[in-house]
């Protein structure tokens, strides 16, 4: 959510930022409605000083024996009395209006973020290995999957398409996989395990940016609760509504959890396989810091997430983000898009991104800097470490052999019971 003094100090700035997304101007209209609420509000102020003023009056009045004006007093009470709730109504009909209008607009993006409408304009910042090369025709790894213990028809007939079943060793590579990222993040660099509820309340799903613009791509309990999707969600929101010094900074949470997106903005985009599933499973940085930290603590986790590519020995490349293909939640990204042998092409693995102050105001998530009598909102920042589901597949893409096995990284030899290598049935 924006702060709306901020909009009112400079409405051209917020209008030019929001425009490179391809917004349309909103700071008039903005303003408009916040000087009514302001207007309503100081009428209402005013009319309950008044009638306190009036209240004590009546009682001079009557200690004088000015029968009169006692009388005149209780009439302007009465009629205070009458038309304040009127008012209380309108004001809080109006903050609610200003709110919900600040709560359905995206994030403003950071300078240094590139303009452009579409991935297509994603601008390239560096990559790491070499595409593997084979002595054969590598195949998508849902042509292969099947032998291996992916077991599409399953998935589907127990719970629809973009299901899967799990089988076998493939069950345990990608439970490896999970274990492995999770290690990364604690052992090496001090993240905090959590294991968080899955499901979420409306309120949290406003408070980290999901809603109110993406509710259709979200699955939903009866009783209103939210089946996350990703764990952003849970890790982001546990630090709503509280004060932090700003010694606690920064601070970094992970947590390995499924993940459940009904994908209603995506119809027809990899039907095929295992990269666009109703339920996954990710890994997910979140990192609580202060303003001046952020832009490292964003380098940090990206730098973390490549890491974790690279001891996997995975070739992929690193991709700055667009101002037309942001995430509205988020003021800059990166995204690591992994090499895909199978398809002839990068497939996005991981995001990271820093989102500001925009998710901490809708929590109302403060902390007071050192020395200051007033609080400020801190800024989240969260990354994929990384998505499994799609590890799994650049894992079986990139390390398979002519006869339709598929070697595991080194990497992953710990967690794997001795198991070096995925055999096709026979």
């Amino acid at each position: 959510m924006h702060d709306i003094r901020l909009i009112r100090e400079n409405p051209a700035a917020f209008d030019a930022s929001l425009a490179r997304r391809g917004h349309a101007p909103v700071a008039e209209e903005l303003l408009k409605l916040d000087e009514q609420r302001r207007a309503v509000a100081t009428t209402l102020q005013e009319g309950q000083s008044r009638r306190n003023e009036a209240s004590k009056a009546i009682g001079q009045a009557m200690g004088q024996g000015d029968t009169e004006k006692a009388e005149a007093l209780k009439a302007e009470v009465a009629e205070l009395k009458q038309t304040m709730p009127e008012l209380e109504e309108r004001d809080r009909a109006l903050g609610e209006k200003l709110k919900d209008a600040l709560l359905a607009l995206p994030n403003l993006l950071d300078p240094s973020v590139p303009d452009g409408e579409s991935e297509e304009d994603n601008v390239y910042l560096r990559e790491w290995g070499e595409k593997p090369s084979f002595d054969f025709e590598p195949r998508e790894h849902a042509d292969m999957a099947p032998a291996l213990g992916m077991d599409f028809e399953t998935g589907a007939k127990i719970s629809g398409a973009r299901f899967t079943f799990l089988r076998g060793d493939m069950a345990r590579l990608h439970r490896a996989l999970g274990q492995f990222m999770l290690d990364n993040n604690t052992r090496e660099y001090g993240f905090t395990e959590c294991n968080p509820p899955l499901l979420i309340n409306e309120e949290a799903g406003y408070g980290t940016g999901q809603l109110p613009k993406f509710g259709e791509d979200l699955f939903w309990t009866k009783d209103d609760r939210i089946l996350i999707s990703t764990s952003e969600m849970v890790l982001g929101n546990s630090f709503r509504e509280q004060l932090f010094a700003e010694s606690d900074f920064p601070m970094r949470l992970t947590a390995l959890t499924p993940c459940f997106r009904s994908e209603a903005g995506a119809a027809g985009r990899d039907t095929r396989g295992f990269i666009r599933q109703h339920q996954f499973e990710k890994v997910e940085m979140i990192v609580a810091a202060t303003p001046e930290q952020a832009p490292a603590e964003h380098e940090r986790i990206t730098g973390i997430a490549e890491g974790l590519l690279q001891k996997l020995g995975l070739h992929y490349r690193v991709m700055t983000l667009c101002s037309g293909d942001m995430g509205s939640a988020m003021m800059k990204t990166y995204d690591l898009e992994v090499w895909l042998p199978g398809q002839g092409a990068y497939r996005e693995i991981s995001s990271c991104s820093d989102g500001g102050t925009y998710q901490p105001r809708r929590m109302n998530a403060r902390y007071r800097p050192e020395g200051s009598k007033k609080s400020e909102y801190f800024h989240l920042l969260n990354g994929s470490g990384l998505a499994v589901g799609r590890t799994l597949v650049a894992v079986m893409e990139n390390y398979q052999q002519a006869d339709g096995s598929v070697l595991i990284p080194e990497a992953l030899h710990p967690y794997m019971g001795g198991v070096t290598k995925l055999e096709p049935a026979t």
